[in-house]
């Protein structure tokens, strides 16, 4: 098995970097790779059928029909014959699990990241709620000075918000 963090084999590494490539139908700018999707890539005892697990970023996200099939393409244009796409739904995803370049590539295209950590909590901080006010960062501008619009933008995944200083709207990447 390969996963984010280890290559085992020659043709499991070239498989993942395949797959790492694919991009995601919602925000082409990401990769299911900066997502944080995908999750696994690995063969079966005969080397010849190739496993891929991918956890969407909620259950009911409808861009996974096509990232699945945008996997199989890309691996069969690649040379891998048998592919299989699975869904794994657990642990479920969490914004955590996004990269950095991801949040990067985000704000290049006008998306406000997620931030904080999702499902842990910062070390030594209670677990539970906090009243605080967060401001989001204008991926335009800067400015925190931002309000909400709207608790659902293009996607679920994402809040719509407004700049109070440049007065441009921008999506927000709910931290999950």
């Amino acid at each position: 098995m390969v996963t984010a963090a280890e290559a085992l084999t020659e043709r499991e590494s070239r498989a993942w970097q395949v797959v790492a490539r694919v991009a995601d139908p919602e925000i082409p700018v990401l990769t299911i790779e900066d997502l944080g999707v995908l999750r696994a890539v690995r063969f079966d005892d005969s080397g010849e059928r190739v496993t891929v697990d991918i956890t969407p970023t909620y259950s009911g996200c409808p861009a996974m029909d096509a990232i699945r099939d945008d996997v199989v393409l890309a691996l069969t244009a690649d040379g891998f014959g048998d592919v299989e796409v699975r869904l794994v739904l657990s642990p479920a995803w969490t914004t955590d699990w996004m990269s950095e370049d991801g949040k990067r590539k985000l704000v290049d295209y006008g998306i406000a990241p997620p931030s904080g950590l999702a499902a842990h909590g910062a070390s030594g901080l209670p677990k539970g709620p906090i009243p605080l006010t967060l401001s989001i960062r204008c991926p335009q501008c800067g400015s925190l000075n931002t309000h909400e619009v709207s608790r659902f933008g293009s996607t679920a995944c994402k809040a719509l918000y407004e700049c109070r200083a440049c007065l441009e709207p921008f999506d927000h990447f709910k931290v999950i």
